[in-house]
């Protein structure tokens, strides 16, 4: 996150989900790269010990994953699941392309929980970003790298 002020919008299980993460990093891994760096520093000269320069490397990923998860967590707005008659994060919107007759369901979410192929887009994205605050029957048209796509939203739940 490039501000660290910014709200991160989570589903109470993805929340969940990074607290567990949190916690396994912070004992068990910690633990075991700990470990990893003591015996690469017995094997002897730590310039030239790819061991010891690994362990590094992973012990720094590490922390600067602990670090983002905790900001993350402390900025973390939860998604209610509350119905609204206008889009707003954590909704499930049903939408309808111009020129087609398929019809494509989207929950708009937080940047951390994105699965296109699960239907969850960001409401930071060019269509979570313009469905947000519009109500059903509204049409909004996204810029894409295809060009420009017009959506009509059938039903926000």
């Amino acid at each position: 996150m490039d501000n660290p002020k910014q709200k991160e919008h989570l589903t109470k299980d993805k929340y969940n989900e990074f607290e567990k993460e949190l916690q396994y990093l912070k004992t068990e891994k910690r633990k075991d790269v700990a470990s990893q760096l003591e015996y690469a520093k017995s094997l002897g000269d730590l310039s030239e010990n790819a061991e010891y320069h690994e362990a590094r490397d992973v012990q720094a990923q590490i922390e600067d994953r602990i670090s983002k998860l905790e900001t993350m967590l402390q900025n973390a707005e939860i998604i209610l699941d509350k119905r609204s008659d206008v889009v707003i994060v954590g909704s499930e919107v049903t939408v309808q392309q111009k020129e087609s007759k398929e019809k494509r369901k989207f929950r708009v979410v937080g940047s951390e929980e994105i699965d296109t192929d699960l239907g969850k887009i960001s409401f930071n994205s060019p269509l979570g970003g313009g469905l947000m605050g519009k109500e059903k029957g509204d049409s909004v048209v996204v810029k894409t790298p295809r060009g420009e796509m017009e959506y009509t939203i059938l039903n926000i739940d």
